[in-house]
């Protein structure tokens, strides 16, 4: 906890020093404005700039550090064995890909801060990599940093087994400057590596490459001056800003110049180089935006990075980041323990180890995203879906292919799975931020911050942030481009009510701000430590919000009127716009069963839902900035959606929450897919205790003939006859996301006397159990978190390495036990 502490007094010091540049009492009414920001909000951001500028920021790869700045220096590792003449073409790693031979892979401890440590259990190039990454404090362009590359041949491995790795480094940007100190000897490096470097927003820098320890190769063919043995090799090159991601393309084709050099020299099967000496590059280091530095090992090695800011003063040792990483490990591990208490029964350290891995694979996936986006803004009238088969017309429209570039823009988040959607996607960051919150609040308010930067005039922030051309070069054609028209859940209204939570505990009451600033904040908590900047935080965002939640009612409204249809409200209705016949992409639910054929007087339950979730969320955000027109308003809004679910979506025949269609008689009619779909409003916390529809929800829940399996609760029930089918995506697998919501509620009415508490209480305690074992299991099989999991046999499927909201495991974890002999019997 020494460098937490450090922060710490380091933060509260700087919080000092603004005070007593301060008009004498100016705290006591509010924050001092200084050209219309506050000085204690301006410094806090400044803190979270540094402490945050570098990371692992590149998750699509196994090990890629940039900084959060637009064109700047990359940098990343590619590895692989090289015992044959084939062997790496077919086995080189770098960035993650789906079953790529991997034995699992994974931030085994991290933290967004100071760093921690990833394995990489290559099992089919028979050899684990653990990658420790720690960052430095100091100067003013977020400090330094460090890693340790170390290979351990796996059990199965020869002994003299060659494994060739490179440090690929480029250097973005207009008047950047990136060189590779030349060699003493031409044909290589006998030590360590060093590039120099500086950029407008990073200054004046120095990445030095260690010798390491290991053992280096030897080879009886003396083939170049340039490519001899047991030496360090350095390319320089210089390659377009826009072309600098593609590592593999740059690096075979520089080995492909030594294949082709042997070959002209007529190297033929009787006298050929061996396979590891072929694929060496020729030392050529001088200036370029890309440094390709090559390292060749037979057996087990390790080697450091060492990147040092010259506005440090000093540069960082292999000696340093030996103490930092302990530093970084011992104060991970305490931290852990504190902010993640395990509950009964999952206190022992079999579960510990899992939780501690699966929050850190969440938390060191975080990444930095900066790029074009495609967005298709031509506002063609078929989009608007008011006709009959308006989906024909809508595939229509968007194969007129208007779509254009636009931006760049940046986003800071989280991303659902490191080799299959190294990307942001709006719903789903809401649910990652979730145990981020409690591990960081400041770092998830960074993140809320620059999700909403992202909106535009009208309040829409698009579904799915496909940034430049290295994340769309994972994403098929025709699913890249954007629409305007196009919604998803809008999940970080949660994490804000997280947050206000937070906020109430700290601070007692509010908006009232603390008359002092707390002299033990922590940069991870100042936010809170200092509520009057954790409501002026609240108080910026609030208009954004607001006009996205006006987004909402706006463009996915439902139609009341035209269809005569009784209601509370002619206002609260909601259709996702997006639908086809087999999908809606835009709901979240993409293959879930809908009514058919789709309809333009469809309304959608989940939809009403998440917006009843947005009204009461921006109530409490409201109330805690002390907009009490804003709370009156929105209370009345609240109040029509409640009644318009029942009025529009409650079915009782069949004793749930169904979407809605116009059948052939232009008349309003339930369509009944018992499911996630039917347990929304209780999902999001829109049902009373004291509801009569609660019973019934809750049994369909807990039936095992529907929804409740030994896995969790299924997202379709088995007595449907769309269970199982088709694509299966939504039609039956178990989802973490929508169980935790289950959970949450569950423990709500378990823990409170009502009618249903003795009912909810066991199957929160059953409904935990189930779903923390399900990922486990699967997670100690496999190496792996899954996206979704089977209900008939717990197996994970679809995704691996789906370490977005699978990681919610950890909240459920943490949640306390509810004492059945204390739940009173059921009124």
């Amino acid at each position: 906890m020494a460098r937490t502490h450090q922060l710490s007094c380091l933060l509260a010091f700087l919080l000092l020093n603004v005070l007593s540049f301060a008009p004498r009492g100016a705290w006591a009414v509010g924050p001092v404005v200084e050209d219309g920001e506050s000085i204690l909000i301006s410094e806090i951001g400044r803190l979270n700039n540094q402490s945050l500028l570098w990371g692992p920021y590149r998750p699509n790869l196994y090990f890629g550090i940039r900084p959060r700045i637009p064109k700047s220096l990359m940098a990343g590792l590619m590895w692989g064995k090289i015992e044959t003449y084939t062997d790496y073409q077919n086995n080189v790693r770098y960035t993650c890909e789906q079953n790529e031979g991997m034995q699992g892979y994974g931030w085994d401890e991290y933290d967004t801060r100071n760093g921690g440590v990833q394995s990489i259990h290559d099992k089919e190039n028979k050899i684990d990599i653990t990658t420790s990454f720690v960052k430095i404090p100091g100067g003013a362009h977020g400090g330094s940093w460090a890693a340790r590359i170390k290979g351990q041949l796996r059990d199965d491995a020869a002994e003299d087994q060659k494994t060739i790795l490179f440090f690929y480094v480029t250097q973005e940007g207009l008047g950047s400057e990136l060189e590779a100190v030349p060699s003493v000897d031409q044909s290589g490096y006998e030590g360590d590596v060093t590039l120099v470097g500086n950029s407008e927003p990073l200054g004046n820098y120095k990445l030095k490459v260690t010798r390491g320890t290991g053992k280096l190769p030897e080879s009886d063919h003396d083939i170049s001056e340039f490519r001899v043995p047991g030496k360090a090799l350095v390319q320089s090159l210089t390659y377009p800003d826009e072309v600098l991601w593609q590592a593999k393309p740059i690096v075979f084709k520089q080995l492909k110049e030594g294949v082709d050099f042997l070959v002209e020299n007529k190297y033929d099967d009787n006298n050929a180089p061996p396979p590891w000496q072929v694929y060496q590059l020729e030392n050529r280091p001088g200036v370029g935006n890309v440094q390709i530095v090559q390292k060749i090992f037979e057996g087990n090695f390790e080697f450091d990075v060492l990147f040092s800011s010259a506005s440090v003063g000093k540069d960082i040792t292999s000696d340093d980041l030996t103490r930092e990483i302990k530093a970084t490990s011992d104060s991970f591990e305490e931290r852990f323990s504190s902010v993640f208490e395990l509950h009964a029964p999952f206190k022992v350290e079999k579960y510990k180890k899992f939780a501690r891995s699966m929050f850190s694979n969440l938390i060191g996936g975080i990444g930095y995203f900066y790029g074009h986006a495609v967005v298709d803004r031509s506002y063609a009238p078929e989009y608007d879906e008011e006709n009959e088969g308006f989906w024909e017309e809508t595939a229509e429209a968007r194969s007129r292919r208007q779509e254009k570039l636009e931006g760049p823009y940046e986003l800071f988040s989280a991303i659902p799975s490191r080799p299959f959607f190294p990307r942001g996607f709006l719903w789903d960051e809401g649910f990652h931020l979730i145990p981020v919150a409690d591990w960081d609040i400041d770092l998830t308010l960074e993140i809320v911050k620059s999700w909403f930067n992202l909106m535009d005039e009208d309040g829409w922030i698009g579904r799915e942030q496909i940034l430049g051309p290295e994340a769309r070069s994972k994403v098929p054609e025709e699913f890249q481009t954007q629409y305007p028209h196009y919604a998803n859940p809008p999940t970080l209204f949660l994490v804000l009510d997280t947050f206000i939570d937070k906020l109430r505990k700290s601070n007692g009451s509010m908006p009232a701000a603390k008359e002092t600033v707390s002299q033990d904040s922590s940069i991870s908590t100042a936010s809170l430590d200092n509520p009057e900047v954790g409501i002026e935080y609240l108080r910026r965002l609030y208009p954004l919000l607001r006009r996205q939640y006006n987004w909402f009612k706006k463009t996915q409204y439902g139609d009341i009127k035209s269809y005569d249809r009784e209601a509370y409200s002619s206002k609260e209705a909601y259709r996702w716009r997006g639908r086809t016949v087999r999908h809606c992409l835009t709901s979240g639910l993409d293959d879930y069963p809908r009514p058919q054929p789709p309809h333009p007087g469809e309304l959608h339950v989940d939809l009403m839902s998440w917006m009843g979730l947005m009204t009461k969320s921006l109530i409490n955000i409201a109330d805690a900035i002390d907009y009490p027109e804003e709370v009156n308003e929105l209370k009345k809004n609240l109040n029509a959606l409640e009644h318009n679910l029942d009025d529009l979506h409650w079915s009782e025949k069949d004793g749930c929450y169904c979407d809605a269609t116009i059948d052939d008689f232009e008349e309003h009619t339930l369509v009944c897919h018992k499911g996630y779909i039917s347990l929304f409003p209780f999902l999001t916390g829109l049902l009373k205790p004291d509801s009569p529809k609660l019973g019934k929800i809750l049994a369909l829940l807990g039936d095992e003939e529907e929804l409740f399996s030994p896995h969790g609760i299924r997202s379709l029930s088995k007595k449907d006859e769309l269970y199982g089918t088709d694509e299966n995506y939504w039609r039956s697998p178990v989802w973490i996301n929508i169980n935790y919501l289950a959970i949450v509620e569950l423990y709500k009415l378990g823990t409170q006397t009502g009618p249903h508490q003795k009912t909810a209480a066991d199957l929160y305690t059953r409904l935990r159990k189930n779903i923390v074992d399900t990922v486990f299991q699967s997670w100690e099989e496999t190496g792996f978190a899954w996206e979704q999991y089977n209900p008939e046999t717990g197996k994970g499927q679809r995704t691996q390495h789906f370490t977005g909201w699978t990681s919610l495991v950890v909240k459920i974890m943490t949640m306390p036990e509810i004492d059945m002999g204390r739940v009173k019997d059921e009124l």
